[in-house]
């Protein structure tokens, strides 16, 4: 009997597992994951479960019944170690070999350490252990610092301030918050909608230092500003989970390299999904990595298809999507983003909590969108991106559509 190993039990690696069912595939499916707990969700360790909105139960993507009912065997607190593609042998932290006909990498990104060591109270926001320890620390109160204004910085920061903290500040050394995805007088309005909610913002100075002081913690701004606190929240970005496969003859560079298909360049029986994945995207023309939960699932089930089915490869070629609770907004962005790329702003029913953003690239055409609280025009652009495959839309046609979505106000009066 075929067995396909899928390492990694988050999003991309349970997805995979399920979709192989799903597709009909007849062989034995081995899930493998580091942590020793079932598998569970990511997105609301900074938001709801920090919150203690949510439950590990209630994020949970895999129990053991439903694994055992679609014939998934789970091995879990078990970390891989090692492959030797020749052998189709993957080697776990307690030295368990496992042999396989396809190998599935789902690894996943890990948050990227603080370069300015771990003393207590300093916490990284990845697992569910970390979402948990630093739940208890926010409740215990006293002043917050989040270092990094990317989406894990402002959810956690927005998270705090909702948990009743009132001495919350966000550092960063860029100048605007989201400043990877938006261009900075876009970003501005995240840096405002912080502020309004009580949070200290400064931006545009880096930290040099985190140190024990006798009250807690003390974070070192370059500027000399010195910020007390009692909790520290690093979130400056992710790292590949790929440092297990040097040696084995699998090219990694930031990410395993793969194909439009989602195999390998090296082994056409070795696949990768999710964050862990740098695969060439057809219609970009280079490889790209992304951290998105969609993209994950997205991926996951083109890798499994192609395993199924590999007379009929399917290409990878997703239209980016990424979503942000921050407060009572709900941000959303579909496509490229930012840059320099011409854009313009489309106002929602009420301008200062539902607005859209609408790029396009130097031939006018549409490249994606930002949309705040507004669903409608979410969709339509959703729908133009997905149709500009084969019919590029531009950026006057995707305004007058977002501007069609745009809920019709209501009469001061009514005639009766």
């Amino acid at each position: 009997m075929a067995r396909t190993v899928i390492v990694g039990a988050s999003i991309g690696g349970v997805r995979t597992a399920q979709a192989l069912r799903a597709a009909d595939y007849g062989g034995e499916i081995v899930l493998v994951g580091a942590e020793d707990v079932l598998p569970y969700d990511k997105p609301p360790l900074s938001k709801a479960l920090l919150a203690g909105d949510a439950t590990p139960e209630s994020i949970r993507l895999l129990s053991r019944e439903e694994a055992e009912e679609a014939g998934i065997r789970l091995e879990l607190g078990r970390a891989a170690t090692s492959l030797t593609p020749g052998a189709r042998r993957v080697v776990l932290a307690d030295g368990t070999e496992l042999e396989y006909d396809d190998l599935v990498i789902a690894t996943g990104a890990r948050a990227r350490p603080s370069p300015w060591g771990n003393p207590p109270g300093v916490h990284l926001v990845r697992s569910l252990s970390d979402a948990e320890g630093l739940g208890s620390a926010l409740r215990a109160g006293g002043p917050v610092v989040v270092v990094g204004a990317g989406f894990i910085g402002a959810e956690v920061a927005a998270t705090a301030v909702g948990m009743g903290l009132t001495d919350v500040t966000m550092v960063d050394p860029v100048e605007v918050p989201l400043s990877r995805v938006l261009n900075p007088e876009v970003a501005k309005d995240f840096a405002v909608l912080h502020e309004s909610h009580g949070v200290t913002t400064r931006f545009g100075v880096s930290v040099t230092g985190i140190r024990i002081v006798p009250t807690g913690l003390e974070v070192v701004l370059a500027d000399g500003t010195m910020l007390p606190a009692t909790t520290v929240v690093v979130g400056i970005g992710a790292v590949p989970n790929d440092d297990w496969l040097p040696g084995s003859g699998i090219t990694v560079q930031d990410g395993v390299v793969c194909d439009e298909f989602g195999r390998s360049v090296d082994d056409p029986r070795i696949w990768a999904v999710g964050d862990v994945a740098r695969w060439w995207h057809p219609r970009y023309e280079r490889t790209v990595r992304a951290e998105h939960w969609t993209n994950a699932v997205e991926q996951a089930a083109c890798v499994a298809h192609n395993i199924v089915d590999p007379t009929a490869l399917r290409s990878h070629t997703p239209v980016e999507y990424v979503w942000s609770d921050q407060y009572d907004r709900k941000i959303q962005l579909v496509g490229r983003t930012g840059g320099d790329q011409e854009h313009v702003r489309v106002d929602g029913a009420d301008p200062g909590r539902s607005f859209a953003v609408l790029y396009a690239d130097a031939d006018g055409f549409f490249t994606g969108a930002l949309t705040v609280s507004w669903p409608k025009a979410l969709v339509a652009c959703r729908r133009a991106l997905h149709d500009g495959a084969t019919a590029p839309r531009t950026l006057v046609d995707i305004r007058a559509a977002v501007e069609a979505a745009r809920p019709r106000q209501r009469a001061a009066q009514e005639v009766l």
